[in-house]
């Protein structure tokens, strides 16, 4: 993935250990990372779910380290489950996308410093015959409104993420119940989600970073629809404010707004893939 490792450590658990899905999470009071980044230092333990996966977080914590020594854990959940992970004191920091949980997290006082780091923004994908007809769509409802009027197979990631809870909003706002039977679940992470819709030939809502990773992967699907402002997918961190952590929460969290940490976030993949896979901050603010 194109990440720098000098003393970086990097420790992949094996897929039965790997995940805290959708909003559930693992019965121990210390869950299973991911990965683990760094051989010294303090530990750290940060909850995300893409970020983690295309290697952001771990190019983050290389660059961290250049600053202090550092052990970060990496938390595989998506948005809910990395909150609630926070909610119950089993990991220090999230890098989350579903915006009222986030402002209701820090209104109960159980998280704070919510600050924007960044984002991208959703595709709508789909077979490449676009049995819908969604690259005609006006605009994101007019693509939604077009699939399930076609009766036409949709994958919903189904496990309260924050991809999940932005396409309940959207089908709420397109005026539709998405309970038709070609509307299925997959109750797992967004790279698994899109080769599973591409298995069964099924729209699907990605981020784009996901995408621009894995499209070379997937023959059977195309982007179809992109560019309305509603797809925009803006990510926030938050702290535990009274974890064990705190401190050291709080200056990764000011490297990953400040300079050094958005240059990483706007150049990442770029090396790789010839485009960025995320906007810094001040680049989400100026998208319309």
């Amino acid at each position: 993935m194109g990440l720098r490792h000098r003393n970086t450590v990097l420790l992949v658990a094996a897929a039965g250990l790997a995940c805290v899905a959708g909003g559930s999470a693992a019965a121990d009071s210390a869950p299973m990372a991911a990965a683990v980044y760094g051989s010294s230092g303090p530990v750290l333990r940060l909850a995300t779910g893409s970020p983690g996966e295309l290697g952001l977080v771990g190019e983050l914590a290389v660059r961290f380290s250049d600053q202090e020594p550092i052990r970060l854990e990496w938390h595989k959940a998506g948005s809910g489950a990395a909150l609630e992970l926070l909610k119950q004191g089993r990991v220090d920091l999230v890098m989350v996308h579903a915006p009222a949980a986030e402002t209701a997290a820090v209104a109960e006082g159980w998280a704070a410093r919510h600050t924007p780091i960044g984002g991208n923004a959703y595709y709508l994908v789909g077979p490449t015959d676009d049995p819908a007809g969604i690259r005609a769509s006006a605009d994101a409802l007019d693509a939604l409104r077009r699939i399930a009027s076609t009766g036409s197979r949709f994958l919903s990631r189904g496990d309260q993420s924050g991809t999940h809870r932005r396409e309940l909003a959207l089908w709420a706002e397109a005026g539709i119940s998405p309970d038709w039977p070609g509307y299925s679940e997959s109750s797992d992470f967004m790279a698994a989600s899109l080769r599973r819709a591409e298995a069964e030939g099924a729209y699907f809502l990605t981020d784009n970073s996901t995408w621009v990773a894995l499209q070379n992967e997937l023959p059977g699907l195309e982007r179809l629809y992109s560019g309305d402002p509603r797809l925009l997918n803006a990510y926030h961190a938050l702290l535990a404010p009274d974890g064990p952590s705190a401190a050291l929460a709080d200056r990764f969290l000011r490297f990953l707004e400040g300079p050094d940490g958005q240059a990483v976030v706007r150049d990442f993949g770029r090396a790789q893939f010839g485009a960025p896979l995320y906007l810094d901050a001040a680049a989400l603010q100026r998208e319309p």
